[in-house]
């Protein structure tokens, strides 16, 4: 930032060497015009050590969320991670549209088979299950 004073010190050396007169209109309007860079060089400054503050606070609250995470969770590797999403894998899902508020809403299939009803996790009211048990049509096992 240092960089912006130095070249507004540079064009007020200028104006001042070129002894730009300022009961001009032309004269008034450079040095108007020099003062407001010199202001906005200010406020940039300012702005960026603020920024700077922000950056080293926001470093510290994340060092801070690590440790907790660290502290609720322990140290998990990515192999741990995947492992827990395996288990989700042999879930399924069903999928039913609630007839209240017409949202599509997923359940674990065992809920779905041990419940009458569910809570629409949307509005929050109740879905009646009604379980219908459809085969292949072809005559096996499944369809019986």
């Amino acid at each position: 930032m240092e960089y912006l004073f130095e070249r507004v010190a540079y064009l007020k050396g200028l104006a001042e060497g070129m002894r730009i007169d300022e009961n001009t209109n032309e004269g008034k309007l450079l040095v108007k015009m020099i003062d407001v860079l010199d202001d906005m060089a200010i406020a940039i400054n300012e702005l960026a050590e603020t920024q700077d503050e922000l950056d080293e606070y926001v470093d510290i609250i994340d060092e801070d969320l690590s440790a907790v995470e660290d502290d609720l969770y322990g140290d998990l590797d990515e192999d741990d991670e995947d492992e827990d999403f395996e288990d989700d894998e042999d879930t399924d899902f069903v999928e039913i549209e609630c007839p209240h508020c017409k949202e599509y809403v997923y359940f674990d299939e065992e809920i779905i088979l041990s419940s009458d009803e569910v809570t629409c996790p949307n509005c929050h009211k109740q879905i009646p299950i009604e379980v219908q048990v459809t085969g292949c049509g072809c005559g096996c096992s499944d369809c019986e």
